[in-house]
C-alpha cells in the first residue's frame, strides 16, 4: 500500500521535535503527528499542566518536561498562549541551533519579534483554526528568509497533521486570515445559534429547532467541502424562483443583509488583529 507523503516524512523523522504547549491546539497536533507515524521517542513536550493522556505517552518514550535538553532540536513548535510568549519563547532558545525550524501558532506574534527571541532559527508563523482540534482545520503559514525548501516541506507536513495548509508570502495577510478562518468558526456557530432561535420564533419547539439548525449547518458544510460546485452555484441550486428560499434570501442578500454585515465584521476583526500585534 502506498504511504502518504505526510506519513512517510513523519515516520522517517529522526531528529528531536519540541512542542511547547500541549493544550487544545498543541495537543491536536501531537495526536496528529503520532497518528502519522512520528515516534514518541523523538518528541519532547514542554507543558506545565500535562493531561493524563500526555503523561501516558511518557511510557512510550515521549520526553515530558525534561530537566536536560539535547544540543539542538530539528524543529520547535510553539503552541502556548500569546500572553505567556515573552516568558516561554526565550527559554526555547536552548533547543535552537542554526539548523532548527521554529513554528509558531501564536496569534498576533509577528516574525520580527520571534526572530529577536530566536535569532538563529528558521521561523514559520502559522494561523490554524479550531477545527484543527478534530483534524479538519485549515492553517495559513508564512516563512522568514532563513527557511529552506526542506524546512518548508517539514513545516507543511507538521501543520498538515491537523488539516489543510496554505502559504502566503506577505505576513500582513495573516491579520485578514485571522479574521476569516481563525475567527470564522465562531461565525458559523453563531449562524447555527441564530438559525435555531429564529426557528423557535417561527413556532418550532426549541430542542427540535436546535437539532435542525445543527444538522443543517453541519451537512451543508460537508456538501460544500465535497462538491465541485462553488458556493454561489450551490446556493442557486437550492433556490427556486418565487419559492421559500428566495423569500429568505431576498432579506439576507438585501442592502442591509448578510454580505455588508459580514464585511464589516471581517474588517473589525482584521483591525483588532493588527492592534493586538502592535
Amino acid at each position: 500500500m502506498m504511504m502518504s507523503p505526510a506519513r512517510r516524512v513523519l515516520r522517517d523523522f529522526s531528529g528531536t521535535l519540541v512542542l511547547a504547549g500541549a493544550g487544545r491546539m498543541g495537543g491536536a497536533m501531537l495526536e496528529g503527528w503520532i497518528g502519522l507515524g512520528l515516534d514518541p521517542e523523538n518528541i519532547v513536550v514542554l507543558e506545565p499542566q500535562p493531561s493524563r493522556d500526555l503523561t501516558k505517552l511518557s511510557a512510550r518514550g515521549l520526553r515530558l518536561n525534561p530537566a536536560e535538553h539535547a544540543a539542538e532540536a530539528s524543529a520547535v513548535v510553539i503552541a502556548v498562549k500569546p500572553q505567556v510568549a515573552s516568558k516561554v519563547v526565550p527559554e526555547l532558545a536552548r533547543w535552537v541551533g542554526p539548523s532548527t525550524l521554529a513554528i509558531s501558532i501564536m496569534a498576533g506574534r509577528r516574525l520580527e519579534g520571534l526572530e529577536r527571541a530566536l535569532p538563529r532559527a528558521a521561523i514559520v508563523r502559522a494561523m490554524p483554526n479550531l477545527p484543527a482540534s478534530i483534524g479538519r482545520g485549515i492553517t495559513v503559514a508564512v516563512a522568514n528568509a532563513r527557511v529552506s525548501a526542506r524546512q518548508r516541506d517539514l513545516a507543511e507536513k507538521l501543520l498538515g497533521a491537523i488539516g489543510a495548509v496554505e502559504w502566503v508570502a506577505d505576513e500582513g495577510l495573516l491579520d485578514a486570515v485571522t479574521a476569516v478562518s481563525g475567527s470564522g468558526p465562531a461565525y458559523v456557530f453563531l449562524l447555527a445559534e441564530t438559525l435555531a432561535a429564529a426557528g423557535v420564533a417561527a413556532g418550532l419547539p426549541a430542542d427540535l429547532s436546535a437539532r435542525l439548525a445543527r444538522a443543517t449547518v453541519a451537512g451543508s458544510g460537508t456538501l460544500l467541502e465535497t462538491s465541485a460546485l462553488d458556493p454561489g452555484t450551490l446556493r442557486e441550486n437550492v433556490t427556486s424562483p418565487g419559492g421559500t428560499t428566495a423569500a429568505a434570501l431576498e432579506v439576507l442578500m438585501g442592502q442591509a443583509g448578510l454580505r455588508p454585515l459580514l464585511e464589516r465584521a471581517i474588517l473589525a476583526a482584521t483591525r483588532r488583529s493588527r492592534d493586538l500585534a502592535s
